[in-house]
């Protein structure tokens, strides 16, 4: 088949996105000749530049549209940009689109790319009539398998058959020389086996993260008795969350350097033996660039969304759990995440480490 230009279409989170480049990455090593595209919001837009596989990152400016919208100011510049943007995609004339999100937005933007093969999933693994935007329907497995499984089934539409893939995420030199940096500024250096752990999570998922007190009697036993090096790394909004974690600690511990981008933050985890949080984006990203985790699961369903490579999971099922992503949001009670307890955690790292060397 002649696929000489492709149309990618995850929109977001960035924790999907992430899953999803394991997928694009192997579907430019079957079609190395072919021109990557993809539809992406801006959370995620810098990471996708940085990746060679994807040769254009078009964004999809969700929120600025969303907003000018609801302007009676805005309204008519809002639907000019909206049809130049379709216009602009049709001139490019893409061979095929894969719709790995499977919404109505995303279906839509298939299928107004004029791509004249529009692969998506059937109507049972996508929302909001998704499947009626595209011509050829891939079906999932009975079972339940990962995000990154279900990613690399799609490509069926294609006809490739691609069971395991290999992780990687392209870093650029300068975030390389931007960790080079920080690791340079630590005298004396920390010896010892390097342990990331990012307790937190986004805003909006605030109820999967492990207790703090928990995290701090975690990192002061990895430090005390594994001669190890605690090193946190965090997002926006996290750094008091870290902060908060340090003064319950007995032992010394590194705050990580602000990252101003993914690949940033990916250079810092490569640095690093272990990685050791909850189910968030940082998670995934540590899975790609290669080093053991161990996995916080409290109300998250473990196999929907495991990550890449060696890993250790940590659950206690409590009667509820797991809840997410089949029912509401929120969770005041957490008790699946009380259960774990900090002995739990040390042992799956322990364990991990004797592995990983």
């Amino acid at each position: 088949m002649d696929y000489r230009k492709i149309l990618i279409l995850r929109l977001s989170a960035v924790g999907d996105v992430i899953r999803t480049l394991p997928a694009v990455k192997a579907l430019k090593e079957y079609y190395p000749s072919s021109q990557i595209a993809w539809i992406v919001e801006e959370p995620s837009r810098s990471l996708l530049e940085s990746q060679l596989e994807i040769d254009e990152v078009i964004l999809f400016p969700r929120k600025r549209w969303t907003q000018g919208l609801k302007s009676p100011r805005r309204i008519w510049k809002t639907l000019w940009e909206m049809g130049k943007f379709i216009l602009d995609l049709r001139k490019q004339k893409f061979n095929v689109s894969l719709d790995f999100h499977g919404i109505l937005k995303s279906g839509l933007l298939s299928f107004l790319s004029g791509a004249p093969k529009r692969v998506g999933f059937d109507r049972k693994s996508s929302k909001e009539g998704n499947s009626l935007f595209s011509n050829v329907k891939v079906n999932l497995p009975q079972e339940k398998i990962s995000r990154f499984h279900k990613n690399l089934v799609l490509l069926r539409g294609i006809g490739l058959e691609i069971k395991n893939c290999s992780p990687g995420l392209h870093i650029p030199p300068e975030d390389r020389e931007y960790v080079d940096s920080f690791l340079s500024s630590l005298t004396p250096f920390p010896k010892g086996p390097w342990i990331a752990i990012h307790p937190g999570t986004s805003a909006k998922t605030s109820f999967k993260r492990w207790m703090p007190d928990r995290y701090s009697q975690l990192a002061d036993r990895l430090i005390h008795e594994l001669q190890a090096t605690v090193i946190f790394t965090w997002g926006p909004g996290e750094l008091i969350l870290v902060e908060n974690i340090q003064k319950g600690m007995k032992e010394s511990s590194i705050v990580g350097p602000t990252t101003q981008s993914l690949t940033q933050l990916a250079e810092v985890l490569r640095r690093c033996n272990l990685y050791i949080g909850g189910d968030t984006g940082p998670m995934y990203i540590a899975s790609l660039v290669g080093i053991p985790l161990v996995v916080v699961y409290g109300p998250t369903d473990p196999i929907l969304y495991e990550p890449f490579g060696l890993h250790r999971k940590v659950m206690k099922e409590v009667g509820c759990n797991p809840c997410y992503p089949y029912r509401k949001r929120s969770c005041n009670k957490i008790d699946c995440l009380r259960a774990i307890g900090v002995e739990d955690v040390f042992e799956a790292a322990k364990e991990m480490l004797s592995i990983s060397h």
